[in-house]
């Protein structure tokens, strides 16, 4: 068990469910561009560690997240390629997990403890996931700038 419980919470079955990696940075910005295509659709983005939003947010606040954290994966998670990003479906998304670079622990194969996203971004309102791990100060700080 994963820390995660057993209740049939759709957001916590949506969480568990089958993700794809953008692989690729080519392919994280295909998954960007989508999502900027449909940021009014009432995202939910939740920083793991932080209490989660009540409300969805704005497609201005979507947009100027998206820009955050793709500068912030570019310059933290220095490789040719991407691969700490998922989504529920790369062409159609509606769950995404996004792992913070100076956390990855085990994210892909098998462990019983995986570590948690860093951030979500899910059309399901979200609910509180439990840290594995204080929130750096950083982060904290950077979410809070970022979100007012």
């Amino acid at each position: 068990m994963n820390g995660l419980g057993t209740t049939q919470d759709p957001y916590l079955q949506a969480f568990r469910g089958s993700f794809t990696s953008a692989l690729r940075w080519h392919q994280l910005d295909d998954l960007w561009a989508r999502i900027l295509e449909h940021a009014d659709a009432g995202w939910f983005l939740y920083a793991v560690g932080e209490p989660p939003p009540m409300v969805a947010a704005d497609a201005e606040r979507v947009r100027n997240f998206i820009a955050e954290i793709d500068r912030l994966l570019r310059a933290e998670h220095r490789e040719d390629y991407c691969g700490i990003v998922y989504a529920n479906d790369l062409r159609a998304p509606t769950f995404i997990k996004i792992y913070d670079p100076g956390n990855l622990g085990v994210v892909c194969g098998f462990s019983d403890e995986p570590p948690l996203p860093g951030w979500v971004m899910s059309l399901i309102p979200p609910v509180d996931l439990p840290s594995t791990r204080p929130l750096p100060k950083s982060r904290r700080r950077w979410w809070k700038r970022l979100l007012g």
